[in-house]
């Protein structure tokens, strides 16, 4: 078994050091024009991809309203998933200072997507944050990070370690609805059932994405089409007046739950299961 590439990929000298000189956060980063729409999107990418996986995530969801599209980027490895939540947390509040103080939808990438559910699930960030959208995050945590090098964060990966029992636990009223998009070929992610969200008090849907790997899955077409699908609902229920918090909408203005907004999408990649 090798070591997955999202960790691999940082290099060896990262973990041997680097980390010492690194901050943990590197903050907003508008890296490619993006219009203003009434729907702040923050994009966390993974561990070791850095930017360029939010680059072309980006391109495919521009160009329908929603905006503006926003990468938050971070330094491997920071010691502790709980503190980068923290930072995410003053990046969000920030995001929505700057847009009227509207509600700010969360994707996040592999680890991106962990940063973001105990920002939501454990340090209050459902007040602010409707929507959070993850791809090929190890949500029940990977056997993968059993051969890593034990660094804190990684150790934090490991199915049943501290971090994760924390996530397991209640989390009753929680407002956020998330969507968490996990793939049957991810060589990341062991067992690939580790990619869902499956938490008695979540509001989670989990999107199964059969064929696709770990790398190619945040800009797999069908993924970004139902990303989009999903960021056109939520913009249109934050848009709209006095509806309750984390309502979504389809493209017709009808209301629907996350599901079968991913129904209307018309791709078939939903999980059977849910």
């Amino acid at each position: 078994m090798r070591l997955p590439l999202d960790l691999a990929a940082g290099g060896v000298g990262q973990l041997t050091g680097h980390f010492g000189r690194a901050l943990p956060w590197r903050g907003m980063i508008r890296d490619e024009p993006s219009a203003d729409g009434d729907l702040p999107v923050l994009l966390v990418h993974g561990l070791a991809d850095r930017e360029s996986v939010c680059r072309a995530l980006r391109r495919g969801l521009c160009g329908f309203g929603a905006g503006p599209f926003i990468t938050v980027s971070y330094r491997a490895l920071s010691p502790d998933i709980r503190a980068v939540a923290r930072v995410l947390g003053e990046q969000v509040e920030l995001a929505s200072a700057r847009s009227a103080g509207r509600p700010v939808v969360v994707i996040g990438y592999s680890l991106g997507g962990l940063i973001a559910r105990y920002y939501v699930q454990r340090l209050g960030g459902d007040l602010q944050v409707p929507l959070v959208i993850t791809l090929a995050t190890p949500h029940g945590g990977t056997a993968a990070a059993l051969l890593a090098p034990p660094h804190p964060l990684l150790r934090q990966l490991r199915p049943g370690s501290e971090l994760l029992t924390e996530l397991a636990e209640p989390a009753a009223g929680c407002r956020t609805r998330f969507v968490a998009f996990y793939s049957d070929l991810d060589k990341v992610i062991i067992p690939a059932t580790r990619g869902r969200i499956d938490h008695p008090d979540l509001d989670a849907c989990n999107v199964l994405v059969p064929g696709v790997g770990h790398l190619t899955l945040p800009v797999h077409q069908p993924v970004i089409d139902q990303v989009r699908s999903l960021l056109t609902a939520a913009q249109q229920a934050t848009s709209a007046t006095g509806l309750p918090h984390g309502h979504t909408f389809s493209a017709n203005g009808k209301h629907h739950g996350t599901a079968e907004v991913l129904r209307d999408s018309g791709r078939q990649t939903e999980d059977p299961e849910r």
